[in-house]
């Protein structure tokens, strides 16, 4: 599959009593298109820019990126194959929000 774009929609929850960030993401390939997929990617630990680099590895770990992880930074990857990338995170979302 020639992957155009990629669009990725994250949530994230703080969790206030153990002081710890969380995320749910849900990554959408050639948003649009004939031959559009998504992957559903469950809460997990992380905050920051950490949705970014898990989608990446995500994108690898169901076949759609076949690069190692020590040949380069997702944004060189996105660059030299010409894919559009959009990323958004929803931050001071509810728990279960991430869980829907």
């Amino acid at each position: 599959m020639k992957i155009k774009t990629i669009d990725v929609q994250a949530k994230e929850w703080f969790d206030k009593v153990n002081g710890n960030s969380y995320f749910s993401e849900v990554i959408t390939i050639n948003y649009g298109m004939a031959n559009e997929k998504t992957i559903d990617v469950p809460m997990q630990y992380g905050y920051g820019d950490q949705y970014i680099h898990t989608a990446f590895m995500e994108l690898q770990k169901h076949g759609y990126i076949k690069q190692d992880n020590d040949r380069g930074s997702y944004w060189q990857y996105y660059r030299d194959n010409k894919i559009i990338v959009r990323h958004s995170k929803h931050d001071n979302c509810l728990k279960r929000e991430l869980t829907q």
